[in-house]
């Protein structure tokens, strides 16, 4: 049974946002006495964070399709829905997350750090947020916005700060065990490491961890064996411990071939050229691993390695290996850069970006018109075209944006198709060029004749004096003989 998984695709889905409400205010004696729906709830987010506790990425394995909640739609009397509950993913520190091209998204090292894979919906606004001079009792609200799908993957890089690399059982499982506390799986079969190990060692005030990477052969870097799905593991680490047996029982190795050999690996996976190395000639402990320790080593150290004769079983040179690492850790870590304060950068949008773009398609023949923009699309989303007056309203909203006069400025005419949106989930509509589109259906635009009834009496009459006085003045201008 798989017990460890450091790489996963994920389907992740941000909850929906709620719609808005239409709704009217009612009561004795005020049969109109406003609008008053409310706004739909958020959906909520799909958050990535780093847990200390997660080591591996198996929850996520055995369920791949994850999804947040949904807002709640907005109700009469005000009251607006309430959000959609965000979904917090706990992840192992080190987690890479990608998208389904390979590029990175995030790169999650440090407990607590987060990131939003998948963003909720915007809930739509209700008819009393719509409300205005102009318009006093809209008949609609506006829908909610669909919440982010996404399709990630997820890679886990081991964080240490040393890395025990070399030939299956060399004795990096034996040596992890005997510096640190941990217990990795110890046997003297190849590939008993299947998973890698992590433990923590103390040289003086020095605090660092230790992993055991599971055994490379030739050929690891193309997918023989286990090096292509643990290499990843090495990258984080700040120094490469090549961990070497000087008592094979193979004729045809040898700890120097070996190194050659893991170091070809390591070259192949890139990467690693800057990383500092040691030679860790193991098992010195039996009389032949001894002699050939002493044989290999000065020419190890002609390359520039410094080397250290261990044995993990009879505990020989443990602690200068353990202080060695420490210096070397120690030394990496002053070299890093420090981390500067969180910069505020500010991008202000340029003076002639209108927000979205109009471009001219040919389909079949005919032209289309297809408009693109954050604004344009998401307007769109929000509009129920089942309502007359929201169509209206979204026409009320392109025209101020400036559509219109794009669309004429790229050579659109009476009846062309205009699209707006992405090709596969675009709107598609004959455009009319007039200053009053969308709003044929609303009357006159701006105005609200369901409201002159709510209006005080003195009002009306006031307006119906004014409409008397309009025509006589018509008609006395009006001359029979012209």
């Amino acid at each position: 049974m798989t017990t460890f998984v450091d790489r996963v695709e994920l389907h992740v889905a941000a909850g929906n946002g709620g719609h808005g409400c239409a709704s009217v205010h009612r009561e004795k004696f005020k049969p109109l006495g406003g609008p008053d729906g409310g706004n739909g709830g958020r959906g909520g987010d799909v958050i990535l964070t780093v847990d200390q506790s997660v080591t591996t990425l198996l929850d996520y394995h055995h369920s791949p399709h994850r999804k947040a909640t949904n807002g709640k739609p907005g109700e009469g009397g005000n009251r607006s829905g309430k959000d959609g509950q965000d979904l917090v993913l706990p992840v192992p520190d080190g987690t890479v997350v990608l998208d389904k091209a390979g590029n990175v998204l995030a790169d999650l090292v440090g407990h607590g750090t987060s990131f939003v894979a998948a963003q909720g919906g915007r809930g739509g606004l209700g008819n009393a947020a719509l409300a205005s001079a102009r318009r006093k009792a809209p008949g609609f609200a506006l829908l909610g916005e669909p919440g982010d799908l996404q399709d990630i993957v997820l890679e886990l890089k081991t964080v240490a700060d040393v890395a025990l690399v070399g030939y299956p059982s060399a004795g990096k499982s034996s040596l992890i065990s005997v510096l640190s506390a941990a217990k990795p799986k110890i046997a003297d079969y190849p590939f008993t490491t299947l998973v890698p190990n992590l433990g923590v060692v103390t040289a003086g005030s020095t605090v660092y961890t230790i992993a055991d990477v599971p055994g490379l052969i030739p050929g690891a870097s193309q997918g023989k064996g286990l090096g292509l799905e643990f290499l990843r593991h090495v990258e984080r680490c700040s120094v490469l411990v090549h961990v070497l047996d000087t008592a094979t029982l193979e004729s045809d190795r040898d700890p120097v071939s070996d190194l050659d050999i893991i170091e070809e690996e390591l070259k192949q996976y890139g990467g690693l050229d800057n990383r500092p190395r040691i030679v860790v000639l193991n098992k010195v402990d039996v009389p032949d691993g001894k002699d050939l320790a002493e044989m290999v080593r000065p020419d190890l150290e002609e390359r520039g390695y410094r080397v250290f004769e261990v044995s993990a079983v009879a505990h020989i040179g443990l602690k200068e290996l353990t202080f060695g690492l420490g210096e070397l850790v120690a030394g990496a870590r002053a070299a890093k850069p420090k981390e500067e304060a969180t910069r505020i950068v500010i991008r202000p949008k340029a003076v002639d970006d209108a927000g979205f773009t109009v471009t001219r398609e040919e389909v079949g023949g005919e032209p289309l018109f297809r408009v693109r923009g954050d604004k344009p699309e998401r307007w769109v989303r929000q509009t129920d075209f089942n309502n007359d007056e929201a169509v209206g309203y979204l026409a009320d909203r392109l025209n101020r944006l400036g559509v219109e006069d794009q669309l004429m400025k790229a050579g659109a005419r009476n009846g062309d198709g205009v699209a707006i949106g992405p090709e596969e989930n675009a709107v598609v509509f004959d455009w009319e060029p007039t200053a009053m589109a969308g709003a044929e259906m609303l009357g006159r635009r701006g105005e609200d004749h369901r409201f002159d009834a709510a209006r005080p009496a003195v009002q009306r009459r006031r307006d119906k004096q004014a409409e008397r006085d309009e025509a006589l003045r018509e008609y006395d201008e009006f001359d029979p003989f012209e």
